[in-house]
């Protein structure tokens, strides 16, 4: 009982930090590009999609993770601990930063890096935005294996053994494959040749060693919310007092 217990509170939180994690994301993408050339990479569509994917096939994949002996050399969680550990901040704020930092260079200096300078200049801005929906699609689609070992080095134990979440990565790729390549009328975007699919996959594919490095950052024990609420709590003393 107490080992399912830990494991459905376990995927709560994979699909937690997974969620905000793309949230995060795409949220400082749009605002940074429209804020700095009026324009977004990702229109209303695309977010519609990738919001699918990650609350609705993401959160079945995550939380159908069957329970493991990792959950049993843990200790109690407490009623007032934090949902958000410092643990998952730490997850989230590197592979957040990753994909922003990658996807923002692809935005201001996507034409010269993928050599669209003599194309026209609405195919160059299409194809563009189109690489960095795509890549930005598959990032989150790496960046779930990541999401079901948040406190371990090896994210692909067991994974073969989750016949859902395997198959689930794969219709992922698939429909993402279909949207691409078919339904560009329908999401603005234009089909790309296989050097840019490459590109895309290598920059999603980096999320994994990149989660191996961020898991060597050592994290405070005390909640990071814990910070933010002391100052508050120091006025009230004061004025109390």
């Amino acid at each position: 009982v107490v080992r399912w217990g830990r494991s459905v509170f376990a995927n709560i939180q994979k699909f937690i930090q997974f969620q905000l994690t793309v949230n995060v994301a795409a949220l400082l993408i749009n605002v940074v590009a429209a804020i700095s050339s009026g324009d977004v990479p990702l229109n209303a569509v695309q977010l519609l999609w990738v919001n699918l994917i990650m609350d609705t096939l993401g959160a079945l994949a995550l939380a159908t993770e069957p329970p493991t002996d990792h959950l049993m050399h843990r200790l109690p969680v407490g009623r007032k601990e934090p949902l958000i550990t410092n643990i998952m901040w730490r997850n989230l704020i590197v592979q957040a930063l990753y994909q922003v930092t990658v996807l923002l260079v692809l935005n201001f200096k996507g034409t010269s890096i993928l050599h669209l300078e003599g194309e026209r200049r609405q195919h160059a801005s299409d194809v563009k935005n189109t690489m960095i929906f795509n890549a930005f699609v598959l990032s989150q689609i790496f960046n779930e294996f990541n999401a079901r070992k948040p406190d371990e080095i090896n994210v692909f134990t067991g994974v073969t053994k989750n016949y859902l979440f395997m198959g689930i990565i794969g219709i992922t790729c698939v429909l993402q494959i279909i949207i691409i390549e078919f339904l560009g009328k329908f999401t603005k975007t234009v089909k790309l040749d296989w050097k840019l699919w490459l590109a895309s996959i290598g920059i999603g594919l980096f999320s994994w060693p990149l989660a191996v490095l961020g898991k060597m950052i050592p994290v405070p024990k005390t909640p990071l919310a814990v910070y933010f609420v002391r100052p508050f709590q120091r006025c009230i003393n004061a004025r109390r007092s």
